[in-house]
């Protein structure tokens, strides 16, 4: 993967395999550390540190459409190889954390990419499950609930055309904006 915001897709898509019905994604990046922070919770059936152990492991998945799960290992690595590490805590029927951290301005730190197409295709693809994104750059944060405009929704599908728009605009003026202000407060950079 060339871009974080595919290792974030990919991670909530084994979050949604897990069950969860509430999958929260946090993307910080505080260029006053010089880190960027990804961190994807969810409630779902959770691991022990035998399977998280084997999670860490390349040689090692649960899906049965292929025979290795790259995914986590070299996301891993990846933070690894930019001075940062992930971690992961979970405990059976508790659900799981997934932090990835990063020095922001490393040379081989992989851009974030495109996280609002990210975001949407979780909504789009998974209505039922109820989608959390925070994205921070130092103080300026955009929050966005997806149950927030479900319960507004009353019975129309996410796959409207209306409201495929409405959160395709939402989603990527609020990234947007929330780097513009970051700029604007004298960050050297933000990314997107």
């Amino acid at each position: 993967m060339r871009e974080l915001a595919l290792h974030i897709l990919d991670i909530a898509e084994n979050s949604i395999s897990a069950g969860a019905s509430q999958v929260k994604i946090y993307v910080n990046q505080n260029t006053r550390v010089d880190q960027l922070c990804i961190v994807v919770k969810d409630n779902g059936k959770g691991m022990d540190d035998e399977l998280i152990s084997k999670v860490l492991d390349p040689f090692t998945t649960s899906r049965t459409t292929r025979k290795v799960g790259l995914g986590i290992p070299l996301l891993k690595q990846a933070a690894e190889a930019c001075n940062g590490s992930l971690t992961i805590e979970s405990q059976p029927g508790e659900g799981t954390i997934l932090t990835a951290k990063f020095q922001e301005c490393h040379i081989d730190r992989m851009p974030l990419g495109n996280l609002a197409d990210t975001f949407l295709t979780l909504l789009l693809g998974t209505p039922d499950v109820n989608f959390v994104l925070d994205y921070q750059v130092n103080d300026e944060v955009f929050h966005f609930d997806d149950s927030e405009v479900k319960e507004v929704m009353d019975g129309m599908s996410l796959t409207d055309y209306r409201v495929i728009e409405y959160l395709t605009n939402t989603i990527q003026t609020g990234i947007n904006e929330t780097n513009e202000k970051a700029i604007q407060q004298g960050v050297n950079y933000a990314y997107n």
